[in-house]
């Protein structure tokens, strides 16, 4: 971070402005934007789901004291927001967070950043040629972020590996899931629109439906009901679906990390729900595959769940080896919601027993018309007809 000069040139009318909504914690922010806000966060390597969030709160830009692209992989989320337009300058400083204050006027132009009329700083502009350029970047360093997560695996799964490899510690909802399918709704990329998508396979296959976190949520928008909702414990409650759609859902299951207390359920407590503790150090959206295998489901379709290098290498750091291993755990149960869309044509409709019934029909009149009775019909039916025909025209004659 650097002082730009105060009397540095800007283009008029390149800019944006508006007013500054101040934490560092980003997903702690959240809740609070409104559209034409701008974003002030401290905010390492941002991710796509979070930059996502940014975008659907309508933001006006977003300006970070730390790197949002440090170059140690080619995480997604500074690509989302430029490929929006959204104005981002990164590498502010701590400087950032001395002269920002909540609800004042902030105003973006290129890497200038304008707080108060005398704070004037200077950082690094994302724009949609440099997040490419730095991720190109970042792919070269890999190998080094490959071998830490090697390692985190043989952690995560010393840790959990009653849990992955034989279900102790699995709880048993009242939800029946044996030799059902099931559906995970999670709150990734483009989730809304898978939903949208197999919705006739949801109105046909009435699977058991698992809204993780928000996911929930935007089930019940669509006019579903959540049978189970799996959350955390730690997550904000932004992240959270409203008690109302918890308590519509059959089960609640709450992960929690090992070694928590009854306490980390009080909260649903007042809200009026039981949760069924999951102590595990995986994500949620890892937990929720783990329950579904664990109650033999015959078939899991994810929801907002993507497997590409790229998207797998954009989570967070902790959830990466969580994420490998239950993959590895339930690949033989798990499919994409995309390719439930492309592969299922969905049951058989009576349009479609009509045309096989006319073209049943007609096969049989034809093979009909090939023998010496058919043949005596048509020429009765041929007589009638031209019968039926001269008496028409002699009607009008």
């Amino acid at each position: 971070m650097k002082f730009a000069p105060r009397n540095r040139p800007t283009p008029a009318g390149s800019g944006v402005s508006g007013p500054a909504r101040v934490e560092r914690r980003t997903r702690a922010l959240l809740r609070r934007l409104q559209p034409g806000d701008v974003a002030v966060i401290d905010h390492l390597d941002l991710d796509r789901g979070t930059a996502q969030a940014l975008l659907d709160a309508g933001v006006a830009a977003v300006l970070s004291a730390s790197p949002l692209m440090s170059g140690r992989y080619p995480n997604q989320g500074p690509q989302v927001l430029a490929a929006a337009g959204i104005p981002v300058v990164d590498t502010l400083g701590e400087e950032l967070f001395a002269q920002a204050r909540e609800g004042s006027q902030v105003s973006v132009e290129g890497d200038v950043v304008r707080l108060a009329p005398d704070a004037v700083l200077s950082g690094r502009v994302l724009d949609e040629a440099t997040v490419r350029e730095l991720a190109e970047e970042a792919r070269v360093g890999l190998t080094h972020q490959l071998e830490s997560f090697t390692h985190n695996s043989t952690e995560f799964l010393r840790r959990e590996q009653e849990l992955l490899l034989h279900g102790h510690g699995v709880p048993v909802p009242r939800t029946r899931f044996a030799d059902r399918p099931v559906v995970v709704v999670v709150p990734g990329r483009d989730f809304l629109q898978e939903l949208r998508e197999i919705r006739g396979f949801i109105r046909e296959q009435r699977p058991v439906l698992v809204g993780v976190d928000r996911g929930a949520e935007a089930l019940r928008e669509a006019g579903l009901r959540p049978d189970v909702v799996v959350v955390s414990a730690d997550a904000g409650d932004d992240e959270l679906p409203s008690p109302r759609t918890l308590k519509t859902a059959r089960d609640v299951v709450l992960r929690v990390d090992r070694g928590s207390t009854r306490a980390a359920g009080e909260r649903f407590s007042r809200w009026g729900v039981t949760p069924l503790l999951l102590e595990s150090t995986a994500t949620t959206e890892d937990a929720a595959l783990i329950l579904a295998d664990a109650q033999d489901a015959a078939v899991i379709v994810g929801v907002g769940m993507h497997a590409t290098l790229d998207e797998f290498l954009d989570r967070q750091r902790a959830g990466l080896a969580s994420t490998y291993l239950t993959r590895l755990k339930v690949g033989h149960r798990l499919v994409d919601a995309t390719a439930v869309r492309t592969l299922y044509s969905g049951r058989t409709r009576p349009r479609h027993l009509a045309a096989v019934t006319l073209a049943g029909a007609v096969a049989l009149l034809a093979a009909i018309g090939t023998t010496p009775v058919g043949q005596e019909w048509a020429d009765a039916l041929t007589d009638q007809l031209s019968s039926f025909y001269d008496l028409i025209q002699g009607m009008f004659t």
